[in-house]
């Protein structure tokens, strides 16, 4: 190596190592990362442990938004050009370790480091994608549908390597305020799913690939899925 040669970024490494502008943080299970409302000043990248996103109405009612994984970035909205607050609450749903780095330090990451910065941007892409999938699936799909994606998203089926068939732990209230309904119906659905051969549960919830067939497939054997109350949140 010449005396002009600098070693190459390895953005693995700097996401996986403190250093300056960054710390390693060990999360309990239902610990936050940060609240709603916190000032917007750090990004996490989480290195090991499932995370979820919610909100809450000035009602008092909370919604889960989404849920998260090893490799994803956590408050990705303090980039933004003005700094503001937190539009949601970040919470461990497991044990967790991640990366936190603090604002001005993953700017600076991302402007001297291209490479560093492409990697930012397909992420900050995908998860806009996946956003914008959550939309269509709220609008256009069935509550069955809606629950039946929600737990392949969970046990990683489509993305690379091998899947997570068992799901971190998550509650029937979880499951269908992220899907709009109700809890009772999601026990109907969840009742249905094992029925058909394609979860097992007995304490954690196994997902099978056969689940697909609920995606794939406008219409499956047994009774209707559909109730008077499926237009909406319905009522119990």
């Amino acid at each position: 190596m010449n005396e002009h040669d600098e070693p190459r970024f390895d953005a693995a490494a700097f996401l996986m190592r403190a250093g300056l502008g960054r710390r390693v943080v060990r999360l309990e299970p239902r610990q936050p990362f940060f609240s709603q409302g916190e000032p917007a000043d750090s990004i996490f990248y989480l290195q090991k442990g499932r995370a979820k996103i919610t909100v809450i109405s000035h009602a008092g009612k909370e919604a889960t938004l989404t849920l998260l994984s090893a490799g994803d970035f956590i408050g990705e909205e303090a980039l933004a050009a003005a700094p503001g607050l937190r539009l949601a609450t970040a919470t461990t749903t497991s044990e967790c370790t991640a990366l936190k780095i603090e604002r001005q330090e993953m700017i600076r990451a991302m402007h001297e480091e291209h490479d560093f910065s492409d990697m930012i941007l397909k992420f900050l892409l995908a998860r806009s994608m996946r956003i914008q999938a959550d939309l269509v699936d709220q609008l256009f799909n069935s509550s069955e549908k809606r629950l039946a994606r929600i737990l392949l998203l969970m046990a990683e089926f489509g993305k690379p390597g091998e899947s997570e068939t068992f799901i971190p732990p998550i509650t029937q209230e979880t499951l269908a305020d992220m899907i709009g309904t109700t809890r009772s119906r999601v026990s109907f659905f969840m009742n249905r799913f094992r029925k058909l051969g394609f979860i097992e549960y007995n304490g954690r919830i196994k997902v099978h690939k056969s689940l697909l067939n609920v995606i794939l497939h406008d219409h499956l054997p047994d009774e209707d899925t559909e109730t008077p109350h499926e237009s909406g949140r319905p009522e119990e």
